[in-house]
């Protein structure tokens, strides 16, 4: 069955990065070079690219405009998840949410916990749900985790979300 789904989802997704930093811009950004870079090696549409300070109203003006975006099927961040006091990505995706998927920051931790970090996984607040017809991705900042996150959660199953998402549409 899931065989069949995949087969049938949408092989081509519309697609905005945001990178939540107080410190970087494009030329430093190397997590978000490496979301654009993996999603353009799987033939996904980069429709909108940004960088965002870590606060709270530029995160929801930035995932605002994704959302309002009709042709936008996919949000992924980087950056702000940590448990720091400035690390607010996770409260304002959490407030966009209509339907969480709570199995994606589970297995991502999981992931990092065995593959990565170790018992610093527990720090991670990675989160995913969607919001009408956008699904949201959120997950650390560094490279290594964006690499994670993207090579075994995201890229092999966000044609299946944006299929499913507009299946009653």
């Amino acid at each position: 069955m899931l065989k069949k789904h995949r087969e049938v989802s949408p092989k081509v997704v519309s697609c905005k990065v945001i990178t939540v930093s107080d410190t970087r811009d494009e030329q430093t950004d190397k997590s978000g070079q490496l979301m654009k870079q993996m999603l353009a090696d799987n033939q996904h549409y980069l429709a909108n690219y940004e960088i965002v300070k870590d606060e709270k109203t530029e995160i929801e003006a930035a995932i605002s405009s994704g959302v309002q975006d009709e042709q936008m099927d996919a949000i992924l961040i980087n950056g702000g998840t940590g448990i720091a006091k400035r690390d607010v990505t996770i409260e304002v995706v959490d407030s966009f949410l209509d339907k969480k998927m709570p199995g994606f920051g589970e297995i991502f931790r999981m992931l990092s916990y065995q593959y990565d970090i170790g018992s610093a996984a527990i720090l991670s607040r990675a989160i995913a749900g969607v919001t009408d017809n956008t699904v949201i991705f959120s997950v650390p900042g560094s490279s290594g985790a964006v690499k994670l996150a993207m090579e075994k959660l995201i890229l092999p199953e966000i044609g299946h979300i944006v299929m499913e998402l507009n299946k009653d549409n």
